[in-house]
């Protein structure tokens, strides 16, 4: 058969449009008997006619694809095979493709296919050198295979563009495992070790390939991080009662993101602890952080040792960190020295007991600790000697709370003359405070408060009783009220209100607590109904205050007095003001009030703190001195059991009610003989007379200059959002951050920031994302701040807040510091970024363009906020979330950045910010902020030289997508 008789077959194939096996048979007729394909140039005709015109002819390449198919998979064929390798040498040097995103996937599908039938053919060819007799020529050819395939995988282009070819196929990435598992059987018959190591590397590539977006930068060099140790520092201080796993989420973000390597970072949250327990006030702020130490942190740990930790045991990480910490002495012997006990040797045991340490390594551990206390300084005095250690009290307090638990389940409507010995004992010295702490850091918190409040409502029921039956249920209803009013101040009334009642009616004190008791931002109306009760009750209320030396206990309800107090007392107020009573006349009946049940007192000082709030400085003498004579305990022998134990609650639940207001006209809560009390803890922090502005730049450098932000920091920074708002609060710390010009500083200051947003990190994300970034971006005038390093510490910054924002979004998991106060969204978004619903069309085909279409708007500015989703999310991601309206809008931003012909800073921090994304999302995890990207965003992203790489644009797509995967293959197949 002559050439062009050849040619003119091919010609006619194509008019004719035969199939490919419809060519197979036609051209078999025509070729002379006994010739092999390859004697009549055939490949070389197909080829050289399937590249004439603008695009390769896919029908003729398919007539020499059927060929190969069908006539080469017969490796024993040596001279075939020669040739086909020698036509992909041809073609290895110019895989690439600027055609459209189907012939790109093509191309990768191609690819797929060289790389199974080199698999195959190195599978072979090593199985025929396993027969002792094989021919020389054998290793020839499996070294002409090997090449071929170490020179298409070493490309990281040509690994991804199988990656994406994988996904598309998954039957063909079958194949290959196939051929893998094969070829690995064999490679041990080899006796040429240098091809046998080759091929090794190149199974290896061929495994990698699944793993691409997996591979990790190399961890950073430093050994502290800040964004741990204050993140950790925060929840010790102002979330005791949170939930474990919302935590542990959030420290796996933060570790994740930057990459920590687990003995550092377990380090680092131990060394936080140890921070917390050293500069944590004494009283109940030291037993909170004592708890959060020795019974939270290492529940913490365990929770952490159930993620996967790759081929790293995570008891050997902890391990490690414990010999790190081993040598942090001082930090060590100061704990030690505050806690009055070996700090080290109980948080072993602890981790011992939870299997996170081995009985062989806390024993080194402990030895080493112990040898290296005898060189620690001692406080060796009398009085430490005989103070009982509050760690190993935490530890003995936690399985107390569940035998309380237990107690006070039972039926005790008989006899509850033994509950109330329960609940006098829990009333002495600091044990209540010991139980709550231990209660709060085990989770029982919720369950605590719930019988309790069930406690408060068994006296309601009255039958006919005596004497002794009246005060039994006085005091147990003041001790359950005097309880939960204590919990309600050291832990937030979430802790309360956080479950609705299942009866009709809600109880009393959730009730009286909504209504009556003054908290840090709540604003309470003196003249509100709740403290009107019926006049008649109230006269009556009145009487019995003034002119009975003794209060009866018996047939009394004791939650309708408490409800009645209020209207009582200011009863009492506007006579002593109008001269009808006198102090001492006065004095009798506030004795009367606090002499038998404390709740009287507490009920009666929550009215007088919201009237005294509504006067003037002025006005408030009188009302103030009825708070002190109120807070004053009386010594007598008619006082109820336990009395001592309960004025010593109440006075500290009245001093935390009353702090605020006596603050305001800078007189003293107590008189001078007692006024030698501790302050309260975290209360008026910021500087009289000082711009909160300058407050917030003062307290920022501090934390700047230690390295690290401690509780008092925490509080500061709390009361100052609290103040200024979120926008107030977010945009003067995006201030002090671009103020940065060296990069060390700034990427400090990303760290201390992360964890001081964690404040409130949801509405200050929004608040960073929905506003402030749009205004530097969409600025001329702002662009030259972004410059780096600041830029670049700010798009970091961006993306940490965004991503830990998102990930813990949809969770329901609010921590309680979040929910102390209901804080408004700065904005409607809604009305900000307006949806356009009304064109779905247009829509469609924007978000299903990519790039093989003209854009559908002709300006950044006409498109809509809902044209930023990737075509996955148009029916899973609910767009009136405020959350998802800021990202989506945010992404739309930087696209239209993109697609502009100015440059500058404002590109270079779009830059960082999509680099950061890439390197910080967790890769193969659904919900990261990229699923906000338009597909139509990729194309402008890869002429950025930075990201100009093939890891970054499988990881900005959307690879479970048919789209996505067209999208990346076009951008990858042009670099």
């Amino acid at each position: 058969m002559k050439v062009v008789n050849l040619k003119q077959a091919i010609l006619q194939a194509w008019k004719e449009r035969w199939s490919a096996y419809q060519w197979a048979i036609n051209i078999k007729k025509n070729c002379p008997k006994g010739a092999t394909w390859d004697y009549i140039n055939l490949a070389d005709a197909l080829l050289e006619q399937a590249m004439i015109g603008p695009s390769p002819n896919p029908l003729i390449l398919s007539y020499l694809k059927y060929a190969i198919s069908s006539q080469f998979e017969d490796f024993s064929r040596e001279l075939c095979i020669k040739s086909l390798l020698e036509i992909m040498d041809m073609f290895s040097h110019c895989l690439s493709c600027h055609g459209k995103a189907e012939e790109c996937i093509g191309l990768c599908r191609a690819l797929l296919g060289a790389v199974v039938w080199l698999l195959q053919g190195c599978a072979w060819y090593c199985e025929r050198l396993r027969d002792p007799g094989a021919l020389a020529s054998g290793e020839a050819s499996l070294r002409a295979c090997q090449e071929r395939l170490e020179s298409l995988l070493l490309r990281t282009k040509n690994r991804a563009l199988v990656h994406i070819a994988r996904l598309e196929e998954q039957a063909s990435w079958t194949n290959v495992e196939q051929a893998l598992i094969k070829l690995t059987e064999n490679l041990g018959s080899l006796t040429n070790q240098t091809l046998r190591s080759k091929l090794e590397e190149c199974v290896s590539l061929v495994k990698s390939i699944p793993q691409m977006l997996c591979m990790q930068c190399e961890p950073p060099v430093q050994t502290s991080f800040p964004s741990v140790h204050a993140f950790v520092m925060l929840e010790g201080t102002m979330n005791l009662t949170g939930e474990i796993q919302p935590l542990v989420e959030q420290l796996m973000m933060i570790r994740r993101m930057q990459r920590i390597p687990a003995p550092l970072f377990v380090l680092e949250v131990w060394k936080a602890c140890f921070t917390g327990l050293i500069e944590s006030p004494e009283g109940t702020e030291e037993l909170k952080w004592t708890a959060f130490t020795f019974l939270k942190i290492p529940q913490v740990l365990l929770r952490l040792k159930k993620y996967p930790q790759g081929e790293r045991d995570f008891m050997e990480d902890v391990h490690v960190a414990f010999e790190y910490l081993l040598k942090l002495t001082p930090l060590l012997d100061k704990a030690d020295q505050r806690c009055n006990c070996d700090c080290l040797s109980l948080l072993l045991q602890e981790c011992n007991k939870l299997g996170l340490l081995s009985e062989s390594n806390t024993a080194i551990l402990t030895a080493k600790r112990t040898q290296d206390r005898e060189h620690a300084p001692k406080l060796k005095t009398t009085e430490n000697a005989n103070i009982q250690p509050n760690p190993g009290l935490i530890l003995r307090a936690e399985p107390t709370v569940t035998n309380i638990l237990k107690t006070v389940d039972a039926d005790h409507s008989k006899s509850p003359e033994g509950l109330l010995g329960v609940l006098g004992h829990m009333l002495s010295g600091k044990s209540l405070d010991l139980l709550l702490a231990a209660a709060a850091a085990t989770g029982k918190l919720k369950s605590f408060a719930r019988k309790f409040i069930k406690l408060n409502e068994f006296p309601k029921h009255i039958t006919g009783e005596g004497s002794k039956s009246a005060s039994v249920r006085a005091l147990l209803f003041d001790i359950s009220f005097l309880m939960l009013c204590h919990v309600v101040q050291t832990y937030g009334s979430e802790v309360i209100l956080s479950e609705p009642s299942l009866s009709g009616e809600p109880p009393f004190f959730e009730t009286w607590l909504l209504m009556c008791m003054p908290e840090e931002g709540k604003t309470l109306n003196p003249e509100h109904p709740c403290f009107r009760p019926e006049p008649g009750k109230v006269e009556s209320l009145v009487a019995l205050l003034n002119t009975s030396s003794e209060m009866k206990l018996v047939q009394m309800k004791w939650h309708e007095i408490c409800l009645g107090t209020p209207a009582a007392i200011l009863e009492v107020l506007n006579a002593w003001e109008n001269g009808v009573l006198s102090v001492e006349a006065v004095q009798k009946i506030t004795d009367n009030i606090k002499g038998k049940v404390c709740s009287m007192a507490i009920c009666a000082v929550a009215w007088l703190v919201a009237h005294v709030r509504m006067l003037g400085l002025d006005e408030r003498e009188k009302p103030q001195t009825m708070i002190r004579q109120l807070m004053t305990p009386l010594y007598g022998e008619n006082t109820l059991q336990f009395y001592n134990e309960r004025v010593v609650i109440m006075s500290s639940i009245l001093e935390r009610m009353c702090a605020d207001v006596f603050q305001q006209t800078g007189q003293s809560l107590r008189g001078m003989a007692e006024g030698q009390q501790e302050p309260l803890p975290y209360r008026g922090l910021l500087p009289p007379r000082q711009p909160i502005r300058q407050a917030l730049h003062t307290q920022f450098r501090l934390v700047l200059t230690k390295g690290w932000v401690d509780s008092h920091a925490l509080h500061l920074f709390e009361s100052l959002l609290h103040m200024g708002g979120v926008f107030w609060f977010t945009n003067n710390l995006v201030k002090e951050l671009l103020k940065e010009t060296r990069k060390e500083w700034a990427f400090r200051v990303v760290e201390l920031l992360y964890s001081i947003f964690s404040l409130d990190l949801q509405q200050i994300t929004l608040t960073l994302l929905g506003h402030i970034l749009p205004n530097l971006l969409t600025d001329p005038a702002h662009w030259h701040s972004l410059a780096d390093p600041p830029g670049r510490a700010l798009a970091k910054l961006s993306v940490w807040s965004a991503l830990s924002s998102y990930s813990s979004h949809h969770k329901l998991h609010t921590s309680v510091r979040q929910r102390k106060r209901q804080r408004e969204d700065i904005e409607d978004y809604s009305s900000l970024f307006p949806l356009d619903d009304t064109q779905p069309s247009k829509l469609m085909r924007l978000l299903s363009s990519n790039e093989d279409e003209p854009a559908v708007l002709s300006s950044p500015g006409d498109r809509t906020m809902s044209s930023s989703l990737s075509a996955a999310q148009l029916h899973t991601v609910n767009m009136r979330d405020p959350l998802n309206r800021v990202l989506a809008n945010l992404f739309l931003l930087i696209s239209s950045i993109l697609g502009s012909k100015t440059a500058g800073p404002h590109t270079q921090f779009v830059q960082s910010f999509i680099k950061e994304c890439v390197e910080c999302t967790e890769q193969g995890s659904r919900g990261s902020i990229l699923q906000f990207m338009p597909f139509t965003m990729v194309s402008e992203l890869v002429k950025l030289h930075v990201l100009a790489k093939p890891r970054v644009i499988l990881s900005i797509t959307d690879m479970t997508l048919p789209l996505g995967r067209r999208v990346a293959a076009k951008a990858i197949a042009a670099l």
